[in-house]
């Protein structure tokens, strides 16, 4: 993308021109996966004089699969903690600040956000009211965009955050650089007008233009869905469109066969249809199933036409439904609905192809998440060693509780703490911290030898049993 004409190459408006531009660009591609996952799908081209007719039947035509791929993927991406370094268990202050800016909820729409459209951000900023719990909030890739130093991936060398104040209508952009935050206005675009926005700077009452930034990095990180080595990212359904729209097509002609030819249609020669007074034709028969009809003049002849087999549609639904599950690794039963006497290990082998595909979008999602913990880590003093963070996923995998005890029965067996037993269990990383604290103090009664109130004996029956009574 060239340079703005007269703007520095590197400075904030030169930023500004060229992340807005390209951010125009990607709203176009989101609101085309959105549209698809609401269901909102594109209707085929109809001429003007057939549009009114077949409207009704164009809207009862669209079957929404696309959205159960990204519900089928995004429900199974699911942050349960963060570890740092060699903890065994989460970290307690990175999830009481993420837990803080209520992310344990907020984090599965920006996962959902990135497999429907390619791409969501975080965004990380300091506390005005408490400096020990940064702001964190999760940003829409239509109103965020990242850029990254030339030939780097990692690097962020921009950032920047463009929307419309519902209050004043009209736009207003951040540009986050590493040396300081600017905040811009303009004008909104009459509607039909083209051009680019005027854009000035939006000073804010007691606060430094440019406003400093205290972390020397863009805040702002980009959590990409199927990215490649070039940095473009993928929606989980951009290929399988074409598929949702076979689809659409062929139950738009069953709907129209259903309308127009499912039915046995009569016909008649040979006869002349009466008239009323006004010489209009009056229907002579009246079919149900209690009247005859009767023909004196032999030369007229009665048949029908067949009616039109809708299953031949039916099946090229499902043929494409299969393809769409294949393609998009989603398991049949959820695009098809058909599950019948099936065993679990069929079932479970019929989901590991998603299992698989969740486990390989977390990888992504983990770096860039690791990078939004460790950022307001650093906003909030923390002042350890936080090179090493990893992400706690839950399990993608479903299992019956039964097939979950006695994996982990075993697994104690060979030594796993039970900590990461816990974990697998499913439980939060509060639940651990507590089964951990409750198991310590467990063992420091046993070193004392309390064993009696461990196990909820009462101190007198212990005396009793002293003197020689049993415990009654």
């Amino acid at each position: 993308m060239a340079a703005s004409q007269g703007l520095v190459v590197g400075s904030a408006e030169w930023w500004l021109e060229r992340l807005y531009e390209e951010l125009a660009e990607r709203r176009k591609y989101a609101d085309v996966m959105r549209c698809y996952y609401s269901g909102d799908h594109p209707l085929s081209r109809l001429t003007e004089k057939a549009k009114e007719g077949f409207q009704r039947l164009l809207r009862q035509s669209r079957s929404n699969y696309v959205g159960l791929v990204v519900d089928a993927t995004a429900e199974r991406i699911q942050v349960d903690g963060v570890r740092i370094g060699g903890e065994e268990v989460g970290d307690a202050e990175a999830w009481r600040i993420w837990q803080a800016n209520n992310l344990d909820a907020d984090s599965d729409l920006i996962t959902t956000e990135a497999v429907k459209c390619s791409r969501s951000f975080m965004l990380v900023a300091p506390n005005p009211d408490d400096a020990k719990t940064p702001i964190v909030t999760g940003e829409d890739m239509s109103q965020a965009i990242v850029a990254y130093a030339p030939g780097s991936r990692r690097e962020r060398a921009a950032g920047l955050k463009a929307w419309e104040d519902d209050w004043t209508g009209e736009l207003m952009a951040t540009v986050y650089l590493p040396g300081g935050i600017y905040k811009f206005k303009a004008p909104k675009p009459e509607r039909g007008t083209a051009g680019k926005p005027k854009w000035a700077a939006r000073e804010i009452e007691g606060e430094a233009w440019p406003a400093p930034n205290a972390l020397g990095v863009v805040p702002l990180v980009e959590i990409p869905n199927r990215p490649d080595l070039l940095g473009n990212a993928m929606s989980e359904i951009e290929d399988v469109l074409d598929i949702q729209d076979r689809i659409n097509k062929t139950l738009i002609d069953r709907m129209m066969a259903q309308e127009f030819a499912a039915f046995r249609q009569r016909w008649m020669t040979g006869y002349e249809v009466p008239t009323d007074d006004n010489g209009q034709p009056i229907e002579p028969f009246k079919a149900a199933v209690d009247r005859l009809w009767v023909i004196e003049d032999e030369n007229v002849q009665v048949g029908e036409f067949q009616a039109t087999d809708i299953g031949p549609y039916l099946r090229a639904v499902e043929a494409d439904v299969k393809d769409m599950a294949a393609r998009t690794r989603t398991p049949s039963q959820y695009l098809l609905g058909a599950m019948v006497n099936i065993s679990g290990d069929a079932l479970k082998a019929a989901e590991s192809g998603l299992v698989s595909k969740v486990r390989q979008r977390q990888r992504p999602f983990g770096e860039a998440i690791e990078e939004v913990v460790r950022l307001y880590l650093r906003v909030a003093g923390d002042e350890r060693d936080l090179s090493a963070i990893e992400v706690i996923w839950h399990n993608p995998e479903f299992r019956t509780e039964g097939e979950l005890v006695d994996a982990l029965l075993k697994m104690s067996t060979l030594g796993v703490p039970h900590e990461a037993l816990w974990e697998r269990w499913g439980a939060s990383q509060t639940e651990i911290a507590q089964w951990r604290q409750q198991r310590d103090a467990a063992a420091q009664r046993i070193v004392g030898g309390d064993v009696a109130a461990l196990y909820g004996v009462k101190p007198e029956l212990n005396a009793e049993a002293d003197d020689g009574e049993a415990p009654g």
